[in-house]
């Protein structure tokens, strides 16, 4: 690999790693629609799932007190769900089309959280069964299954570190069994583990910096943070499928 592209690639782990040290999201939805111009989405993919998977375990151990298992388990299970047609899309679909509506689908409904809109909604269970499987959809297409759960939980007003800790070990789950899916369809390549290698450290260092982050930060301004970098992130999305 070229230095270049080595140092360009590294620095876009590394920004990305902090997000998601800090935030507990955002990692896929930042590097992405950058690794693509760089690389094919059926490569850069396969790669973020991995990371992710590394990423999660690091935020989790920093928030785990405050995980609430039965609060999201029918996110998880329907999430499971959606992992395989999710996969089959990134085979066969455009994946400029999947970004794009990804892209508009954030920025609309960061936009609404963050001027204020709230509609608590009663009956969570339920209405978590059609989140996890569009999510886990989304996580096995684009590896960008967090807007909606993000979006869900904000608006449930959870805890900041409730909320990093439950989507850590959601989103874990999800590329737990996103790999052997991957695999079925020949998308974990050398490639794919030559990459996760040589940006590894990067990414590890990016997550360590996060979290401490993360510790220094007051709830409300954690919110505002966390949304604002949503909208970004949404039309970066959106920028990247209209290149």
């Amino acid at each position: 690999m070229e230095f270049d592209f080595l140092l360009i690639v590294s620095l876009i782990i590394f920004i990305s790693a902090i997000l998601q040290g800090f935030t507990g999201f955002g990692f896929s939805i930042l590097s992405l629609p950058l690794l693509t111009l760089l690389f094919s989405p059926k490569t850069a993919v396969p790669v973020l799932v991995l990371y992710s998977i590394v990423i999660n375990v690091a935020v989790f151990l920093s928030a785990r007190k405050a995980f609430d298992l039965k609060r999201i388990w029918v996110l998880i299970v329907c999430g499971i769900i959606g992992v395989p047609i999710g996969a089959y899309f990134l085979v066969t679909l455009n994946d400029n089309l999947i970004k794009l509506f990804i892209g508009i689908f954030i920025v609309i409904f960061g936009l609404l959280l963050f001027f204020g809109f709230r509609r608590k909604i009663k009956h969570e269970k339920i209405s978590m069964i059609p989140i996890g499987i569009v999510s886990g959809i989304l996580s096995g297409s684009v590896s960008i299954g967090g807007p909606p759960a993000i979006i869900f939980l904000s608006n449930q007003g959870v805890n900041k570190q409730v909320f990093r800790a439950n989507l850590a070990v959601y989103f874990f789950v999800l590329n737990i069994f996103t790999i052997p899916v991957y695999i079925y369809h020949g998308l974990i390549s050398e490639q794919v583990l030559n990459y996760s290698l040589s940006f590894f450290p990067a990414l590890m260092i990016g997550v360590i910096m996060g979290n401490v982050f993360s510790k220094k930060i007051k709830e409300k301004h954690f919110r505002k943070v966390t949304l604002v970098l949503l909208v970004l992130m949404g039309i970066l999305s959106v920028a990247s499928s209209l290149k």
